[in-house]
């Protein structure tokens, strides 16, 4: 398979998941600021949301950067986690109702473990295909590095969630910020292909 249609598919996914994060957004009853205090929680989990699926996409983009082939190992890894990250307008939409509960955001800092374990399970897919050159593979070792300091940060908000949801949600924007940037090396092993 071409790896174009890969990326186009979760390209596609990826954006239906911010429309239907977005689509949760209601227009307040009335037309004051007061009116629109009560979906500040919504917005803000939405905002989060729209990050973390964002920096996935962009990731995943580049991530493909060091791809020649697909094959089935790399087809299900990624479907897995579009799966997965399927499942986080559902997590957005509780976190955001129930105005940053304590449970939500030990469900949606769940979520977001089971993402990076997913993303993981994706490179390490793409790493069994045998492609890397040395110079890519001493780059994914360092990403592989960020990607447990990360799952670390996010498994450590999940019991947190329950002593200050406040302090979970700071972890898991903290791994966001982290991602922000993708790995720009990634993007000259395109060029080596």
């Amino acid at each position: 398979m071409n790896k174009n249609r890969l990326e186009a598919f979760s390209d596609g996914v990826l954006a239906i998941i911010i429309t239907i994060m977005v689509l949760e957004l209601k227009a307040p009853k009335g037309g004051t600021f007061h009116d629109i205090k009560p979906l500040v929680p919504m917005f803000l989990s939405y905002v989060q949301s729209f990050l973390f699926v964002g920096v996935y996409w962009n990731n995943h983009h580049h991530l493909f950067h060091t791809v020649k082939r697909i094959n089935s190992r790399i087809l299900l890894a990624n479907m897995n986690l579009l799966f997965w990250l399927s499942l986080v307008p559902f997590a957005t939409g509780w976190v955001g109702e129930s105005n940053f509960a304590p449970t939500a955001v030990a469900i949606y800092s769940s979520l977001l473990f089971i993402n990076a374990m997913a993303w993981t399970l994706l490179q390490w897919a793409i790493e069994k295909q045998g492609d890397w050159s040395e110079g890519i593979k001493k780059t994914m070792r360092r990403q592989s590095q960020k990607g447990i300091i990360s799952a670390s940060l996010y498994a450590s908000a999940i019991p947190l969630a329950y002593i200050s949801p406040f302090i979970s949600e700071f972890l898991l924007v903290i791994v966001a910020l982290m991602w922000l940037i993708p790995n720009r090396n990634l993007e000259k092993f395109q060029d080596q292909q």
